[in-house]
């Protein structure tokens, strides 16, 4: 994991497919943590745009 990451709960980590930076599992998304790719909205809407560009 990256440096300074921390996990003190040992919760499930995901790396974000938009920015490579790992994120740890949230209640909000407990019912589709399998679906989860981005760590926030940005990485989201940032990744979704780029691709649009390539296109």
């Amino acid at each position: 994991m990256a440096a300074g990451f921390r996990n003190p709960h040992g919760l499930p980590v995901k790396v974000c497919a938009a920015c490579g930076r790992p994120f740890t599992w949230r209640r909000k998304w407990a019912a589709n943590w399998e679906n989860v790719l981005y760590c926030s909205d940005a990485c989201r809407k940032a990744k979704a745009s780029r691709e649009k560009t390539h296109d």
